[in-house]
């Protein structure tokens, strides 16, 4: 078997100990070259857009002056690296659906918990590599998994396994075919920023994954064992979109 492909790394820390940690982590790591360890998120921000070759993973502080790790993300360049967050504070506040971020690290860093995000990053760039295949058809399920805060925690979802979405007052509850969680934004504000586009409203209270969807009848939706409700003002052009799919 050949071995994976090495994965260029650059380090974005303001403590010094912390760079050190990451930079040991990654020298003991086969198929990782770390191409720079970086105090400041400018001088990061500089280095990728002028490298000339890209980036494959960025170890990102969150809290550093002047321009913080959360600031730093929506300005890479394209192609964006896998971003690995590094944090001391394992309930940061992180809006999760403005980040597409691989993976979460909470210092202080263990190596087998290191060695996991690298595991995830391997398997998110296989993920999102084009197909080998000629089929026309756009294939929309790479980069399907989200960073969702729930109950001041962030969890790893996957939206391929959400079958809808329902409104609650302040608060919207994703639900699986296993489980529901909970999370702190209005129905509303997360149509906006929910970048999936096979995910529909159909009802003032519900968005719904149209790829989970087993059948309609009399303006019901049928998703695995729950049936959710098509809105009046919604039905005609939700169907014609549905026959489109």
């Amino acid at each position: 078997m050949s071995a994976p492909p090495v994965l260029r790394c650059v380090i974005v820390d303001d403590n010094e100990i912390n760079r050190f940690t990451l930079e040991h982590f990654v020298e003991l790591t086969e198929g990782l070259e770390l191409v720079a360890s970086l105090p400041d998120a400018r001088a990061a921000l500089s280095l990728m857009r002028s490298a000339e070759q890209p980036i494959d993973v960025l170890l990102l502080d969150i809290e550093m002056p002047h321009l913080s790790g959360l600031e730093l993300v929506p300005l890479l360049p394209s192609p964006a690296p896998d971003v690995v967050l590094v944090t001391s504070h394992p309930n940061f506040a992180v809006d999760a659906f403005d980040l597409r971020v691989t993976d979460y690290l909470v210092k202080p860093v263990e190596y087998p918990r290191f060695l996991k995000a690298v595991d995830r990053v391997r398997a998110h760039r296989v993920s999102a590599a084009p197909a080998p295949t000629a089929d026309p058809t756009p294939a929309t399920f790479e980069n399907s998994e989200l960073f969702v805060k729930v109950n001041n925690k962030l969890v790893r979802l996957d939206f391929n396994e959400v079958l809808f979405i329902e409104a609650m007052s302040t608060y919207s509850i994703l639900v699986t075919e296993t489980q529901k969680h909970i999370v702190y934004i209005t129905l509303k504000a997360l149509e906006e920023r929910l970048p999936f586009a096979h995910f529909r409203r159909v009802h003032r209270s519900y968005i719904v994954n149209t790829r989970r969807i087993d059948s309609v009848h009399d303006n019901m939706l049928q998703l695995g064992s729950y049936e959710v409700p098509v809105g009046k003002s919604y039905a005609e052009e939700f169907m014609k979109q549905l026959r489109g799919l």
